[in-house]
């Protein structure tokens, strides 16, 4: 038994209805299947005193997670308590270890994307959708480890058929009759007036929003009072600005924050878009517990390709917690080539000697080794978190580094769009991590 929400939305009203019983609680005992043998953790949601709240076994449950599979080990060590998949591939493996970590797992239910030739008006492909998600649900519901169902991801993205919602629903109606222990969710990219009015009308069935945000973090909570939504929210994926918003050279390559500006962004937007709306906040995944070539091999894990933490770790630790590790990752002051920074759109002659300086501040007791790269510009940029391919790596340049941040390398050879990353390890194996996107001038 869990509460469901009227309130009113634009001219819309939003209705997580399905069946109400008499005291205005939602009543799931009508289901497909018996329970009798489940050793599923009930999961509901309620309000108490204006205040939504996640409740697992009757017991308040704050998500404090992160999306990715990494080390589940170490995400329960440094605080988290859940963790967040885009589809049940490897799900038994990842439920498993969850469980045995202590965390909770959102599973996520992938859903055919019009932007990959999906086409929502074709009622086959539709109804296969719909089994395939059936078997799935019977197949996980009862595992112990499972917090919730997030159909979909972002299937709003760069849409145009809007019929998506009411598959999303015919899903979640059907959810919520196979399995009464958890809750429903869709997770979107960002929310506007206009989306949110659309899934108040046709995706009644969901329990509460997930949404994907990133630099539109710290105004959530007055974006969502703005549009009316007074519903419960999860932030399912945020993290450091994003590539498509953040500054760019001036020949188009996105100027990617360093760990350091990262992980005091990461404080900054979870205190202000999560923390800041204790009444309808039930937590969030950050985004990304693992690495992966996105733009850069660096720009969203909070891990290097090595399986290294970077500083974000660190202040999602704090987060969590309320207290920093004992020893910290290393931070970084500033990045420079050729005593430039990144937004001076740094040019520089085909093979020409470039000196890079990384400033640092580490903790006492600390050493630090450092590792540089060179590495073209990505042109494997897709959108949406789409594999990309990372590129391949100019070898042979430098010429020489110390152990102060001091480097010098050959420009390479050939023209274009580069950058100079620098990869800064302590004794504790923490990493701090930068970039500087530099243009290679065509010899004359």
């Amino acid at each position: 038994m869990f509460k469901r929400t009227v309130l009113s939305l634009s001219a819309v009203v939003w209705l997580l209805a399905g069946c109400q019983s008499g005291d205005g609680r939602y009543d799931k005992a009508t289901s497909e299947t018996e329970d009798t043998a489940s050793t599923a953790i009930p999961v509901s949601l309620t309000q108490q005193e204006g205040k939504w709240l996640l409740l697992r076994d009757g017991e308040p449950y704050f998500i404090k997670g992160a999306g990715g599979s990494a080390d589940f080990a170490y995400l329960a060590a440094v605080g988290g308590n859940s963790v967040r998949t885009w589809s049940t591939e490897n799900a038994s493996r990842v439920l498993d270890s969850a469980q045995q970590q202590g965390l909770t797992v959102m599973l996520g239910l992938s859903l055919g994307k019009e932007r990959h030739g999906f086409d929502y008006d074709d009622a086959d492909a539709v109804a296969q959708q719909k089994e395939r998600i059936r078997k799935t649900v019977l197949k996980y519901k009862d595992h112990p480890a499972l917090l919730a169902w997030g159909i979909g991801n972002e299937v709003d993205l760069f849409y145009t058929n809007t019929n998506v919602w009411y598959a999303v629903q015919d899903i979640a109606a059907m959810i919520q009759k196979l399995d009464p222990n958890h809750l429903v969710t869709t997770v979107v990219a960002g929310i506007n007036e206009e989306k949110a009015g659309l899934i108040a009308e046709r995706v009644p069935d969901i329990d509460y929003l997930s949404i994907n945000i990133y630099g539109g973090l710290e105004d959530l909570p007055q974006t969502l009072k703005s549009i009316g939504y007074q519903d419960a929210y999860v932030v399912t994926e945020w993290g450091p600005t994003g590539h498509w918003e953040i500054q760019k050279t001036d020949w188009g390559a996105p100027i990617e924050q360093t760990s350091t500006e990262k992980a005091a962004i990461y404080q900054k937007r979870y205190q202000r878009g999560i923390a800041a709306a204790p009444k309808q906040a039930l937590g969030s995944y950050a985004f990304l517990w693992g690495q992966k070539q996105e733009t850069t091999p660096t720009w969203y894990g909070v891990f290097t390709d090595s399986g290294k933490p970077n500083e974000v770790v660190d202040a999602l630790e704090f987060l969590w917690t309320g207290e920093w590790p004992s020893v910290r990752a290393p931070s970084i002051n500033q990045f420079t080539l050729n005593d430039a920074v990144a937004s001076d759109s740094i040019r520089v002659e085909a093979n020409s000697t470039v000196n890079a300086y990384v400033d640092l501040n580490i903790d006492d007791g600390q050493t630090v080794s450092f590792r540089w790269e060179i590495l073209p510009e990505s042109t494997d940029i897709k959108s949406g978190g789409d594999p990309e391919s990372r590129p391949s790596a100019v070898t042979g340049r430098i010429i020489s580094h110390d152990n102060n941040g001091k480097m010098q390398f050959a420009a390479p050879d050939d023209p274009g769009a580069y950058r100079l990353f620098v990869y800064a390890e302590n004794q504790a194996g923490k990493v701090a991590t930068a970039n500087i996107p530099f243009w290679v001038n065509e010899g004359g």
